[in-house]
């Protein structure tokens, strides 16, 4: 698997200003960050710049993160891409709920930074292999398509002719 020289791209969505910075002091270093505090403005970002992993509060103004989780999981631009909720609720049916709408995961608050690096770490290393193999199967789908094709040209060739050599 080739590395890319650019870092992974990770979409924040937080409302509270201070979460957004810790977040952002922990992984700005390793990724490429856009941080948001409102649901609408970062799903139209993600939308038209497909992010890697998405790190998403669900009490937020507006549309909430499982709202927000539910679009993201509708867009076939961003099906794939893992989902991560920052939350302060840590109810069992939170995080059944959170899964239900398409969550990869949970880190509640207040935010532990080793944690939050680690889980990140993990959800992008999984994102990236997907893609990786999605890719790596289109270009095989292709070979088989081009290998069938030579094959039935030259059957199709021996059929026709059984005695000229090919």
């Amino acid at each position: 698997m080739e590395k890319t020289s650019a870092p992974p791209n990770i979409v924040i969505v937080d409302d509270a200003e201070e979460n957004l910075m810790i977040m952002k002091s922990v992984l700005a270093t390793e990724y490429s960050l856009s941080l948001f505090t409102e649901a609408k403005a970062a799903l139209d970002y993600a939308i038209s710049n497909p992010p890697d992993l998405i790190l998403l509060d669900i009490m937020m103004p507006g549309i909430d993160g499982f709202e927000t989780c539910r679009r993201i999981k509708a867009s076939p631009k961003l099906a794939d891409v893992p989902v991560i909720f920052i939350t302060s609720k840590n109810e069992d049916e939170y995080e059944e709920y959170g899964f239900s709408v398409g969550a990869s995961d949970f880190i509640h608050k207040p935010i532990n930074a080793s944690i939050l690096s680690a889980r990140v770490k993990t959800h992008v290393k999984i994102k990236l292999i997907i893609d990786y193999l999605k890719n790596e199967n289109v270009h095989l789908e292709h070979d088989n398509q081009k290998a069938t094709s030579e094959f039935t040209n030259v059957l199709k060739i021996i059929c026709e002719n059984p005695f000229n050599k090919i």
